[in-house]
């Protein structure tokens, strides 16, 4: 009990200083003038899920989360990454946002177990976020980690796993859900490859519709973009975006 005392008022006193109405916004008019709070929130669980089962979709959106988590850590904070199965791709990471040095990876086989360490992870206060792999996670286990989240001061990011059917059409408390898959590059004015895009939907949020646009992938700070001809860029505004042949 003493222990449990002593750790429930470090918890209090890392979170004392952190805002829990605060928002991390992408940046980008397109995405926050689109969220319900401007941005998402810091202390809140936020959902990403694979647009199909391939393999691409599947990294889009592990960039997708790795650019979230590398902008909520900044130049300091450290991401706690729970993984259920060996695939994390440092360098891919890092090219979205997030090197190395402020990664944690722990390994843990079952979604029971990935749920319990993010729990953890967050109540604990001192992380910038935590990420955590998962198949499976109803609304009690997504509430425990609304909640955990709250507590702490700390952001959660879930990377669904598909496991025969879409992740996303089980119910959950997050705050924002979204699906994540590869789009085709902007065309280039002489020949190569232009930047990688994704599309990213937002299937669903707390006090907002969804939506769904083309982005440009997270670039090494972790944020997103909007296509260099999208009718949504201000500089833009009378060009017509066009999908790579």
């Amino acid at each position: 009990m003493r222990l449990e005392r002593l750790r429930a008022e470090v918890r209090a006193i890392v979170a004392s200083g952190k805002d829990p109405a605060a928002v991390l916004p992408f940046g980008v008019d397109a995405l926050d003038g689109r969220l319900a709070g401007g941005g998402l929130a810091d202390a809140g669980l936020h959902e990403a899920a694979a647009a199909s089962c391939g393999y691409s979709d599947d990294a889009a959106a592990t960039l997708f989360l790795a650019g979230i988590a590398g902008r909520r850590a900044g130049e300091k904070g450290m991401v706690l990454w729970i993984v259920s199965r060996r695939d994390l791709f440092a360098p891919g990471l890092a090219l979205a946002g997030l090197p190395p040095e402020r990664l944690l990876v722990a390994e843990a086989g079952r979604d029971a177990d990935v749920l319990a360490v993010m729990e953890e992870g967050l109540r604990h206060g001192a992380l910038a976020a935590v990420v955590g792999e998962v198949g499976r996670a109803g609304l009690t286990e997504t509430r425990r980690l609304q909640l955990a989240a709250e507590e702490g001061g700390t952001m959660a990011l879930m990377l669904r796993r598909w496991r025969k059917a879409d992740p996303l059409a089980e119910p959950s408390t997050a705050i924002t859900r979204w699906r994540i898959g590869p789009a085709p590059s902007v065309p280039l004015p002489t020949a190569g490859v232009g930047p990688p895009c994704w599309t990213v939907e937002l299937a669903r949020q707390r006090g907002g519709p969804g939506f769904s646009l083309i982005m440009e992938a997270c670039d090494a700070q972790g944020r997103l973009a909007l296509p260099a001809l999208s009718p949504h860029r201000p500089d833009q505004a009378g060009g017509e975006w066009r999908r790579a042949a």
